[in-house]
């Protein structure tokens, strides 16, 4: 077997990757160890009986059938019984069994691919407190808890593997449990465990996959149960609402939750009660984050940015010759040029209209951070307005770019090759490089702080870059060659979880079971759209469209059982109500 030699790659600045299906660009050194697992639940095992009568009657001091000559009868029996459930288990969802052995597999080899782990520049926020203040900085939390027991960003790796398994099995679960069959549970979970995109966003050191874990969490506590009880909805809330730790965005899911709710009906006080207890939750969450944000960095907020967070999106539709605004907020303007480079970069760019935005500005008005947070703010209202129509054209646009055929940049869009697989350990301008380090004497990955001299990654953090060529070639070809859930597929699981959702509202038509199942449909599809319409109204990246997979899916394959509930209750015969005869008359007595 080859083994892996010093990672190199050229240095991403925004343009697009080379191609890297050619050329052996590895790195030296052992590949990481680690590997994913999961575990199905256990099921009560009916074989047991079958194979103790078949064994037939044996003698008082011999030991029962299966078990050791010498060992202990009592716990050979729990060895036996447990390994009969689970054998059971996995093969009453044989289907579902055989997927999640084929995403651990997919894993393993992301796992040995890079090593220790792919890095964003986005990943330095978490790890150096980069750009404080720009970005939620929850994921620093179980971030640096396994890194200060001892792991290293490969262990960082290895749970978010587990967590994209735990994911697909209690997507498979829950579709099971409210009644939806079996294959189309394993459909639903297909996506989560085959997509490329997110294989690569579990490699990364990012907080995306904490994100997704959140929303699954929070609609299958709120959703195991048909009438689930108050405590399962302030949890599954409290679930949801901590998401906005990880990513702003998370503030759009009070509204699923309430539609939740009031769905779910009760009366009155019950569904006034629901709402108020949610209502407390889903705030309380975000105030226990704002209060940590408070003692990590000193300020009681999500993030700072959130006057600039639509910028990018309203700078790059605005027509300035018919906008009405201050000149200093004229000052925001970009030119056509400017526009042309998307959302992404004129909120990022260093020499764009808003990060100059301080250095056209007197000096009096420029030290002061709410004098530029006011302008930028003026701007945002100024567009969205007066210039409404843009705005919605550009949002409705990008929507639609995820029921794509294939994945591609297009014009202004961040670019795709960031989400993607390649043959060399992945570098982005300057921020994240590979170079020799003549102090340490091999290959070493270099951080690039803010006005910093760049400097290696702490060996702690995993040591020299590793990419495995022959894994990292293969992932490259399978996410680059249909390895992603399919633009049309999503659009199918979207009609679906509408179709299913509608029916909830025509409930005569369905049974009480297809009445659960719509209930559950309409939580997830309106969750799925919540949050990827949110995503687009900022900006667009493919990035941010994972969450489709583990909410769109789900709403699809439970959409498809509702509607398959409909069309059988219509086929079944009504029970005609039989009519009362009137009581016989009781014979005369003999004369």
């Amino acid at each position: 077997m080859r083994m892996p030699q010093p990672a190199s790659g050229p240095v991403a600045s925004g343009a697009a990757a080379p191609d890297t299906s050619g050329g052996d660009v590895a790195a030296t050194g052992s590949t990481p160890a680690g590997t994913g697992a999961a575990s199905a639940g256990a099921m009560p095992a009916d074989s047991l009986s079958a194979d103790s009568l078949a064994a037939g009657p044996q003698p008082a001091d011999a030991a029962p059938a299966g078990m050791l000559k010498g060992s202990t009868p009592g716990r050979q029996w729990i060895l036996a019984a447990m390994t009969a459930m689970v054998g059971g288990t996995l093969r009453r969802n044989w289907i579902a069994s055989l997927l999640v052995a084929g995403g651990i597999v997919m894993r393993v080899i992301t796992e040995y691919a890079y090593h220790p782990a792919i890095l964003y520049i986005d990943t330095l926020k978490y790890l150096y407190d980069a750009w404080p203040g720009s970005d939620p900085i929850l994921y620093k939390v179980p971030l640096k808890m396994i890194l200060s027991l001892g792991g290293t960003l490969g262990t960082v790796e290895f749970i978010q593997h587990v967590i994209g398994i735990l994911m697909a099995i209690t997507i498979y679960a829950l579709i099971v449990r409210r009644g939806g069959a079996r294959w189309l549970g394993a459909i639903a979970m297909a996506p989560v465990l085959f997509d490329g995109y997110q294989l690569q966003a579990e490699a990364m050191i990012m907080p995306d996959i904490w994100f997704e874990a959140l929303i699954v969490a929070g609609l299958a506590v709120m959703l195991w149960r048909p009438r689930p009880t108050l405590q399962m909805l302030v949890l599954g809330s409290l679930l949801l609402g901590g998401s906005v730790g990880l990513r702003q965005v998370g503030e759009i899911f009070i509204g699923p939750i309430l539609v939740l709710v009031l769905v779910l009906g009760g009366g009155f006080i019950k569904v006034l009660t629901n709402v108020t207890a949610v209502v407390v939750a889903f705030v309380l969450a975000i105030a226990l984050y704002m209060g940590a944000s408070k003692v990590l960095t000193g300020h009681f907020r999500i993030s700072e940015s959130s006057s600039s967070l639509t910028y990018g999106r309203l700078a790059s539709v605005v027509d300035c010759a018919t906008l009405n605004v201050p000149a200093q907020a004229r000052l925001l303007c970009p030119t056509k040029l400017e526009q042309a480079k998307g959302p992404d970069w004129l909120e990022h760019a260093l020499n764009g209209p808003l990060r100059s935005l301080s250095r056209k500005l007197p000096p009096a008005l420029a030290a002061d951070p709410s004098v530029r947070a006011k302008i930028v703010s003026e701007f945002n209202h100024a567009v969205e307005l007066q210039q409404p129509f843009r705005v919605v054209k550009a949002v409705l646009r990008d929507s639609i770019k995820l029921f794509a055929v294939f994945r591609k940049t297009d014009v202004g869009d961040t670019p795709i090759w960031r989400w993607q697989f390649h043959g060399y350990f992945p570098t982005f301008s300057q921020y994240v490089t590979t170079a020799y380090s003549p102090a340490l004497h091999r290959e070493a990955i270099f951080i690039k702080l803010p006005e910093k001299r760049a400097k290696p990654l702490a060996a702690s953090y995993g040591g020299a870059p590793q990419v495995n060529v022959t894994l990292a070639k293969f992932l490259r070809a399978y996410q680059l060659n249909g390895g992603y859930a399919p633009g049309p597929f999503l659009a199918l699981c979207t009609l679906l979880g509408l179709a299913g959702s509608l029916l909830l509202f025509w409930r005569r038509r369905l049974t009480e079971a297809g009445g659960h199942l719509a209930i559950a449909c309409l939580a997830f599809f309106v969750t799925g759209v919540a949050v990827i319409g949110m995503s687009d109204v900022f900006e667009f990246s493919w990035r941010y469209q994972l969450p489709a997979l583990v909410t769109l899916p789900v709403a699809g394959a439970l959409g498809a059982a509702v509607v398959m509930d409909a069309v059988r209750k219509r086929r079944t015969p009504q029970a005609t109500q039989p009519v009362k005869d009137r009581a016989p008359k009781l014979a005369a007595p003999a004369q």
